[in-house]
């Protein structure tokens, strides 16, 4: 499963992890995603959100 929100579409974000001694690896930093019971066209849906979404109430919670 990809590591996207399903609301705002954020994802990994790749880039480089330099050490004391300047040795280089390629690394990725991945969202902050969260499973939460959501309301979609007025369905109960599982979905995977990012926790911005979350707290920005983009996304409505299933009771």
């Amino acid at each position: 499963m990809a590591q996207r929100c399903q609301i705002c579409g954020k994802g990994p974000h790749y880039g480089n992890v330099i050490s004391h001694a300047n040795n280089t690896r390629r690394r990725r930093w991945n969202p902050n995603l969260r499973r939460v019971r959501a309301l979609v066209n007025g369905a109960r849906k599982k979905i995977r959100v990012c926790t911005a979404c979350l707290r920005s109430g983009r996304v409505k919670k299933a009771a």
